[in-house]
């Protein structure tokens, strides 16, 4: 026969596992973002750039049910030890998310623009730091979905390649623009684009903070690396 108690452990279990469940989702559709702003300026399309932007609506109304479920729990539950852990966690995360959306949305409006002018090389040099971002993106929401503290790790320490490549195009950018000043407007909004994908690894970092925190209860030792000279944000 279940008891009272046997059922609020199960209901407390269910509001745990449908918060891990909306943040899974919010993950999945900034990963779709991210993925469809940078196609957006490859490909010249701007229909996919118009469906990031209007996809970042729909994780601002996820963000929004993550933080109302968690002060939700916090209110019927009072959680300890581990369960507060995981709860503050997923709405640290959950903010994370919805910022790197805002990023990647923004990227997509500027490839709109960009797409207006002719074709340049540098776009192409974009795609290597896009896919360092979606890979760490990617790595860590599996990491949050598996508990996995050690990727967690790995996908920390691999923004400072994110970073020295943002470092590379920037002055690649910059080269461009000597050599032909037709391109600073286009090179202007290629420069806003990589700064944004570089803070979206920075996003990714935080998120795998909270995941070690969440899934060990310590928090990660050492500083990050940060190999930008150019980033204020150090």
């Amino acid at each position: 026969m279940q008891t009272t108690n046997d059922h609020i452990v199960r209901s407390f279990t269910d509001d745990l596992n449908d918060l891990s469940a909306k943040i899974g989702k919010m993950g999945g559709q900034a990963e779709a973002i991210l993925v469809d702003s940078t196609q957006a300026l490859i490909k010249r399309d701007a229909d996919l750039g118009l469906q990031a932007i209007e996809a970042d609506r729909r994780v601002d109304a996820l963000d929004a049910e993550v933080e109302a479920a968690v002060v939700r729990i916090l209110a019927l539950r009072q959680p300890m030890a581990i369960d507060l852990r995981v709860i503050i966690s997923a709405l640290k995360i959950a903010q994370a998310l919805e910022r790197i959306a805002d990023h990647s949305k923004n990227n997509a409006k500027r490839a709109l623009v960009i797409n207006r002018a002719p074709p340049m090389e540098l776009v192409k040099s974009i795609v290597r730091l896009s896919e360092v971002a979606q890979n760490m993106l990617h790595g860590i929401l599996g990491a949050y979905a598996n508990n996995d503290a050690d990727t967690a790790i790995h996908i920390r320490d691999r923004d400072e390649d994110l970073d020295l490549l943002y470092e590379g195009y920037f002055r690649e950018c910059l080269t461009y623009m000597m050599e032909d000043s037709r391109s600073i407007t286009s090179c202007t909004h290629l420069l806003f684009i990589a700064k944004n994908i570089e803070r979206i690894g920075d996003h990714c970092t935080n998120i795998a903070e909270n995941v070690y925190y969440a899934v060990t209860g310590d928090r990660l030792g050492s500083a990050r690396p940060k190999a930008d000279p150019l980033s204020a944000e150090q």
